[in-house]
C-alpha cells in the first residue's frame, strides 16, 4: 500500500503517520510520502533548549528570495526517537510501516530501498552508512548526510522514516538554527543529535517520489496503487484531530523533555567550564 499526503502541515502528516502505524493490518507493509512546510522536528526524547536556537526559530529564518522577509518555522516533537532534523518544501519525507519481524531481520532494508531510488536517478554514490543514514560523497572521510533515520516500535509493528534533502533553499541557515546558544550551560538526560555535514542531492520532489514508489513496488510485487490521504480518508478524523492537538501543544513540545539542569557556572555534578555569558 502506498499513500501520499497533499498537506504541508507537519502536525497533520505526523498524525496520519501514527494512525497508519497503529491501525493498519498487522501483516501490511505501507509506504507513506509527504512534504512539510519549514519546521524543526525533534526526536521523542530530545531537549528543545539543547537542540534548537529557539530565538532564531521564533523570529523566523531569512527568505531565500527576499532579504527583507522571514519564513516562519514550526517546532515539532515527533513520537519516534532519533535526532533533530529540518524540513521544508525541498525535502520529501519517506516512511515505511511494516511487521516488526521484517524490521528486526534487516534494519537497513528500507533505507537501502531509498538509496537504490537515488542511484536510479543518477546519484551514483548514494549509500547507507553504519549509522543507518543515507549519505553521498566520494569516500568515507568525505561524506554528506542526505537522509537520517528514526524509528518507532509498537507491538507487532515498526515505523522507519527519514527526510531526504532534495533541493532545500534553506541549507545555509540550518546549522545556526540547530545550534543552541544555551548548549554550553546545560546537562541533559535526553538524546543528543549527532551533527553531520549535509547537502542537497539536487532532484525534484516528484521524480524522487516516483522513483521510491517504483523501488517499493519491486520489493513488494506491485502493491495496490497510490492513494492521496488526509484526515478523512485515513479512516478516523477524530483520532487524527486529537493526535494533532496533542503534538501541537506546549505540554508535548516542551513538557515532555527529559530531566535537565541549566547553570551559568561549574557545579559538582557538571564541572565543565561555562562559556562567557552574553
Amino acid at each position: 500500500q502506498v499513500y501520499t499526503s497533499p498537506s504541508r502541515n507537519p502536525y497533520l502528516n505526523l498524525a496520519i503517520e501514527q494512525y497508519l502505524l497503529r491501525n493498519c493490518a498487522k501483516s501490511s507493509t505501507i509506504l507513506f510520502l509527504y512534504v512539510n512546510r519549514p519546521c524543526v522536528v525533534i526526536g521523542r526524547n530530545q531537549n528543545p533548549w539543547m537542540e534548537v536556537n529557539l530565538d532564531l526559530l521564533r523570529c523566523g529564518i531569512p527568505s531565500p528570495t527576499a532579504s527583507s522577509k522571514h519564513v516562519p518555522v514550526d517546532l515539532v516533537r515527533r513520537r519516534s526517537g532519533g535526532g533533530t532534523v529540518f524540513h521544508d518544501l525541498g525535502n520529501v519525507n519517506w516512511s515505511v510501516i511494516c511487521p516488526s519481524a521484517s524490521f528486526d531481520f534487516d534494519r537497513n532494508r528500507h533505507a537501502e530501498m531509498v538509496s537504490r531510488a537515488l542511484r536510479r536517478l543518477g546519484v551514483a554514490d548514494a549509500r547507507v552508512n553504519d549509522r543507518h543514514d543515507i549519505v553521498v560523497g566520494p569516500s568515507e572521510k568525505e561524506t554528506y548526510k542526505v537522509s537520517g533515520s528514526a524509528y518507532k516500535l509498537i507491538t507487532g509493528r515498526a515505523l522507519h522514516h527519514g527526510t531526504l534533502l532534495l533541493s532545500s533553499p534553506h541549507l545555509p541557515v540550518v546549522s545556526s538554527l540547530l545550534r543552541s546558544p544555551a548548549e554550553g550551560y546545560m546537562q541533559s538526560k535526553g538524546v543528543r543529535s549527532v551533527r553531520s555535514p549535509i547537502r542537497n542531492v539536487d532532484l525534484g520532489n516528484e521524480e524522487f517520489i516516483d522513483a521510491v514508489i517504483g523501488e517499493f513496488g519491486k520489493m513488494y510485487e506491485g502493491g495496490t496503487g497510490v492513494v492521496d490521504v488526509d484526515a478523512e480518508t485515513a479512516g478516523e478524523a477524530t483520532w487524527i484531530a486529537e493526535e494533532m492537538e496533542t503534538i501541537d501543544s506546549a505540554d508535548w513540545r516542551f513538557g515532555q523533555t527529559p530531566q535537565f539542569t541549566f547553570s551559568t557556572h561549574p557545579t559538582e555534578e557538571d564541572p565543565r567550564p561555562r562559556p562567557p555569558l552574553p
